[in-house]
């Protein structure tokens, strides 16, 4: 799942790998059925040509369904990401400094202390 720019946000959207044509050697299409604030249609192919320049090929609303049905037969294969939770590392870091880069002082052991005594 990759995301396309639409309504100053990222949008989830389907991302595919398409067989590659001409001189291009990698071939990438992201396809968002409906923008949730919009609700448009968006369309963008990304392909990297033989001299290592990449082009960004755009199309919105009715152009973008259209295309999508014109090179549906071209796409090898959905690429999909697993963000599962179970995957991830926790951190154990914590910040001893305040934002001026002074030492944080820890009351939590009021034992300890030495305020008051003579």
């Amino acid at each position: 799942m990759g995301y396309i720019h639409c309504c100053s946000g990222l949008r989830k959207c389907k991302t595919f790998s398409v067989k590659p044509y001409d001189n291009y050697i990698f071939c990438e299409l992201d396809y968002l059925e409906s923008c949730p604030v919009c609700g448009n249609t968006v369309l963008q192919l990304t392909r990297l040509n033989n001299n290592n320049e990449i082009s960004v090929y755009r199309l919105k609303n009715k152009k973008a369904r259209k295309f999508f049905e014109k090179i549906k037969h071209y796409i090898i294969a959905e690429k999909t990401y697993n963000y599962s939770a179970l995957n991830r590392q926790q951190g154990r870091f914590y910040l001893y400094y305040n934002e001026y880069g002074v030492k944080k002082k820890c009351f939590s052991n009021l034992s300890t202390m030495t305020l008051g005594k003579l």
